[in-house]
């Protein structure tokens, strides 16, 4: 069921059902930013280390019809497209993803993924944290947890998310939402795209800002006068000082104005949602922000799977993903910036009577490049029918395990439940080696 929107989509589960069910925990300025400010306090400013940027393709990618085609399989199975050669010897990817061809050597491929869910909303929640879904309890996002381990820096939020959650996933789960994410809504491409939370509201003017911040401050006097205050209530100052910042921050503001951006590498990215989310995560990257997830929906292809993807789903995904890895390169960003391209499942490698493709998490290409990672290579392979793996078999576990080792995260460290339960960060993962530079 092909359907886009800014971001959001719609597939055979009624997909935006559970999307108002959570709320980031920045979008109330006033009370929730500084609470998020105060759960990053303990992270000491340092040297800028490896960034994070999530490219989620909502409602599973067909792993044959982008990074695994099979040129020699039979019809029902290699479907309508053809294969072209990357920049690197041997390696061939769809027909629809040129551009991307001839940056293979900034990325590589994990062809061998597997998975024993093939559901919308448990998978997601598998592949966006690491640990299976479990109705008892929430894990956290990757973002979640890079936010909490690694902090702020320069004043910006550690964890932006365009896009809504997945399925209602993607956010702090049993930490918490004071690790859900920044969220950015609406479309970047739209010439009056504005980020909430980033300036004052409409009729509130700096001078204004500053005497409602004085006004509290005298409240707070007042209080610490006639009670003894926590330690959390102690250091509320510092955190509404740190929220008073972002919203009049020239470093957040100039990161959101992508009007700084020269109308050619626009065009390049892509005059459209994904695109202009790609250019503006590399701008938040730049200016502090730990990890950016843009959530990329349309991908549940069970009808008219080669139309949905050649002339939809596709052109932006190869303008935009292929200039976002030249764009940091160029700039000497890709090395401390890891990108991540993924969805919950592949898709049934046989076309179905509908000439599309159904959910199929036995084999999943996840793309990993930047972040000191080796590139140009592919991980593991499908059998000739893309239905299992053929050798060296990733799971999930793995993936996670991986990123939290480029973003310098131990991954044994151990949280608290709700429940006073000791829960690892990553459960059983074993880095990939094979990417390990």
């Amino acid at each position: 069921m092909f359907e886009i929107e800014l971001g959001r989509y719609k597939d055979c589960d009624g997909v935006t059902r559970r999307d108002f069910l959570r709320v980031g925990a920045l979008t109330a300025f006033g009370l929730t930013l500084p609470g998020l400010f105060q759960a990053q306090a303990s992270a000491a400013p340092g040297k800028r280390d490896v960034a994070c940027i999530l490219l989620w393709m909502g409602g599973g990618p067909s792993h044959i019809d982008t990074f695994d085609p099979k040129p020699d399989a039979p019809q029902e199975i290699r479907g309508a497209f053809g294969a072209v050669p990357t920049n690197v010897k041997g390696i061939y990817l769809s027909e629809h993803l040129p551009r991307l061809a001839k940056q293979m050597d900034k990325f590589s491929i994990l062809r061998s993924v597997t998975s024993p869910d093939g559901n919308h909303e448990t998978a997601t929640h598998y592949l966006l944290t690491g640990y299976p879904f479990s109705p008892a309890l929430e894990y956290p996002a990757y973002g979640s947890v890079i936010a909490r381990e690694k902090g702020f820096q320069n004043g910006m939020p550690p964890y932006a998310l365009f896009g809504g959650f997945p399925f209602a996933h993607g956010g702090g789960g049993y930490m918490g939402a004071v690790y859900n994410p920044f969220q950015i809504n609406g479309d970047p491409n739209d010439a009056h795209f504005s980020v909430q939370n980033v300036s004052p509201p409409a009729g509130v003017d700096t001078i204004r800002m500053d005497r409602r911040r004085l006004l509290r401050q005298a409240l707070d006097d007042w209080q610490r006068d006639k009670e003894t205050a926590s330690k959390a209530t102690q250091t509320m100052d510092a955190f509404y000082a740190r929220a008073y910042d972002l919203v009049t921050s020239p470093v957040a503001k100039k990161a959101f104005n992508l009007k700084e951006e020269p109308d050619k590498l626009r065009e390049e990215y892509g005059r459209n949602y994904f695109g202009q989310s790609c250019l503006l995560a590399r701008r938040l990257v730049e200016a502090g922000v730990r990890c950016v997830t843009i959530n990329y929906g349309g991908w549940d292809t069970h009808q008219d799977n080669f139309n949905a993807l050649k002339n939809g789903l596709l052109p932006p995904l190869d303008a935009g993903y292929s200039t976002l890895l030249k764009d940091l390169h160029q700039r000497g960003l890709l090395e401390t910036t890891l990108v991540v391209w993924m969805g919950e499942f592949g898709r049934t490698p046989r076309v179905n009577s509908s000439a599309g493709r159904d959910h199929w998490p036995g084999i999943i290409s996840v793309c990993m490049g930047g972040g000191g990672l080796k590139t140009g290579t592919v991980v593991g392979s499908s059998n000739e029918r893309a239905e299992y793996p053929k050798d060296r078999p990733i799971r999930v576990e793995d993936v996670a395990a991986t990123l939290y080792k480029v973003m310098g995260i131990n991954a044994e460290k151990e949280y608290m439940s709700p429940q006073e339960r000791p829960i690892k960060i990553n459960y059983d993962g074993t880095p990939i080696h094979e990417l390990l530079a």
